[in-house]
């Protein structure tokens, strides 16, 4: 899709947003279905996801992580917002690849110690991209994913998260 396109598509929905605001509220919704041996089955619109505990839970590694699915989540909206961003800013990118880690400390979900937090201590975004783009508009694609990614932002109000390029 091309800048002339993208402004297309989403200046009506801006300018909807901006007469009336509360158009621009929509509700997103997730759903699953409770599953034998400590599962969840997960409906995400596209197929059918069983989650369960992560191996160093218990869990066998047949079923997928909600940590996993978490960071899928990000690295996928990263990658859909730096894909409008760069469209937007008229910025062309050849290829893309978007990755993230996090550290877990275990020992607090398993309620083994008290100090140990439940859920992510650290989260890693990286962003690999075959570019023209000079550093400045790296800089400013990298602000502005930060700024418009749901799920950073989301994720950002409780727990440390750092992106860079590798």
């Amino acid at each position: 899709m091309n800048q002339e396109t993208f402004k297309a598509i989403q200046g009506p929905l801006k300018d909807t947003y901006r007469e009336n605001p509360e158009q621009a509220i929509v509700t997103l919704r997730a759903s699953g279905i409770m599953g034998e041996n400590v599962s969840c089955k997960v409906e995400t619109g596209k197929a059918l996801v069983q989650a369960g505990l992560h191996p160093a839970t218990g869990g066998d590694g047949t079923f997928i992580c909600s940590g996993d699915m978490l960071l899928e989540a990000l690295v996928a909206c990263a990658g859909v917002t730096l894909g409008a961003v760069s469209t937007s800013l008229g910025i062309p990118i050849k290829n893309g690849n978007v990755r993230a880690e996090g550290d877990i400390d275990f020992r607090g979900t398993l309620g083994v110690s008290k100090e140990a937090p439940v859920g992510f201590k650290n989260i890693r975004l990286y962003f690999d991209l075959d570019t023209d783009a000079d550093e400045e508009q790296l800089a400013a694609l990298l602000k502005l994913t930060e700024r418009y990614c749901v799920v950073l932002q989301t994720l950002k109000h409780s727990c440390e998260i750092s992106s860079q390029y590798s």
